[in-house]
C-alpha cells in the first residue's frame, strides 16, 4: 500500500502498482449466461479487439460443454468454445493476450472435447466446480495440465460452505497441478469482511503450494468491484471483470472500473469504453443484467439468483414485495 494526500491534507491509502496482477475479462463467458451465449461474431470479435487493445491479460471466451448434454440448437457457439468457433474470431491470436475457456465439473466431456494445447488457441482451462464434485475437478485439472495448458479451479458457492470445509477443500485443491485458485462469490452475498476472511483462509494453501490466488465477484448487492479491490489488497492477482459489469443476473465487477483503479500504465481504458458504446450498451435492453432488487435480495438471503432471474421474466415483474415475501418464506 502506498499512502498519498489530497490537497487539503486528507489521507489515502491506495493499492500500490503490482505487475503480477493480471486481469481476466469475462464478458463473452459470464455474460453469456444471460442469452445462452447467443453473440454475433460482430460482439465477440469487439471485445477481443478491445481486450487486445487494452492490454487485457485474459479473455474468457465461453465454455467448454458436453454436446451429449446440451444442444446445438438451443445454445450458441460459446456454449461449447469449439476450435474453429474460437479460430473464427482469433485467428492464431497473435497477439500478447491469452485465452481461456470454463469448463463446470460434471458437464464437460473433457478428455474428449478439451483438444491437446499444441492443437488449441486456448491457453487457460477454468474449471467451476461446487465441493461435492472436487474429485472430478482435480481429474479435469490433470487432464488440462498433461495437455499443456494453465489451469485454474473456480470453487463455486464459497459462502454456503463451511470454513473447517473450505480449508480441507484448499489442501486438496492446493496438492494438484492447479495454477490459480479462485474465491468466488457465486450469489454476491459477501462483504468486505467475509473477503477478508475467505482470502486469509484460502491463502494458507496457496502460500504453502505456490498457487496464484482470484477473485471473482458478482453485483448483487453493488459489492463486486469493492470486493475485488479488497480481495487484491490482501493478495489476489488475477481478478476477474466485465465490461459494464454483463454477467449472470446482477453482473460482475466491471472491467472498466477495475483498470482505472490497478495504475498499471499497460492498460488503456478508452477501448474498453469504445467497445462498451458500439457493442456491449446496446445489449442491455434485450439481456437486462445489471444491479436489480430482486437480485439485490437473493444476495442478502445468500441464495442463487436464479428464482430472481425467473421472477423478472415473469408477468409479475416489479412487485418487489410480493419477490421479498415468496423468498423470505421460502428461506425460513
Amino acid at each position: 500500500m502506498k499512502k498519498t494526500e489530497t490537497k487539503d491534507g486528507f489521507a489515502q491509502q491506495w493499492l500500490s502498482y503490482r505487475p503480477e496482477i493480471k486481469v481476466i475479462d469475462v464478458t463473452i463467458r459470464d455474460g453469456g449466461l444471460m442469452n445462452d451465449h447467443r453473440f454475433t461474431d460482430e460482439v465477440v470479435r469487439g471485445v477481443y479487439d478491445a481486450c487486445v487493445a487494452a492490454g487485457i491479460d485474459y479473455m474468457e471466451l465461453g465454455y467448454k460443454s458436453s454436446k451429449k448434454s446440451f444442444s446445438r440448437q438451443k445454445f450458441g457457439a460459446w456454449k461449447f468454445c469449439e476450435e474453429e468457433d474460437v479460430r473464427r474470431i482469433v485467428g492464431d491470436n497473435e497477439t500478447d493476450i491469452k485465452l481461456c475457456v470454463m469448463a463446470d465439473a460434471e458437464r464437460c466431456d473433457y478428455h474428449d472435447d478439451i483438444l491437446p494445447k499444441k492443437d488449441s488457441v486456448i491457453d487457460m482451462v477454468r474449471i467451476a466446480t461446487y465441493i461435492h464434485q472436487i474429485p472430478t475437478a482435480l481429474d479435469m485439472v490433470k487432464d488440462a495440465h498433461e495437455k499443456g495448458y494453465e489451469t485454474a479451479v473456480n470453487l463455486m458457492a464459497a459462502s454456503t460452505v463451511a470454513a473447517t470445509e473450505l480449508e480441507g477443500a484448499m489442501e486438496l485443491i492446493c496438492n494438484s497441478e492447479v495454477d490459480v485458485v479462485y474465491l468466488v462469490d457465486s450469489f454476491g452475498a459477501f462483504y468486505s469482511e467475509q473477503v477478508h476472511s475467505l482470502i486469509d483462509l484460502y491463502k494458507k494453501s496457496t502460500a504453502k503450494h505456490g498457487k496464484t490466488l482470484g477473485m471473482h465477484a458478482h453485483n448483487n448487492q453493488q459489492l463486486a468491484y469493492a470486493n475485488t479491490i479488497e480481495a487484491a489488497i490482501k493478495g489476489a492477482n488475477l481478478l476477474d471483470s466485465s465490461m459494464a459489469g454483463l454477467g449472470r443476473g446482477a453482473g460482475n465487477c466491471q472491467t472498466e472500473l477495475l483498470l482505472g483503479f490497478l495504475h498499471n500504465p499497460k492498460y488503456d481504458l478508452r477501448p474498453v469504453l469504445q467497445c462498451i458504446q458500439q457493442h456491449v450498451e446496446p445489449l442491455r435492453g434485450e439481456l437486462g443484467w445489471g444491479f436489480d432488487i430482486p437480485y439485490m435480495i437473493t444476495g442478502m438471503l445468500n441464495q442463487h439468483p436464479r428464482t430472481a432471474i425467473a421472477f423478472n421474466a415473469g408477468p409479475d415483474r416489479g412487485n418487489l414485495v410480493k419477490f421479498y415475501d415468496s423468498v423470505v418464506l421460502e428461506s425460513e
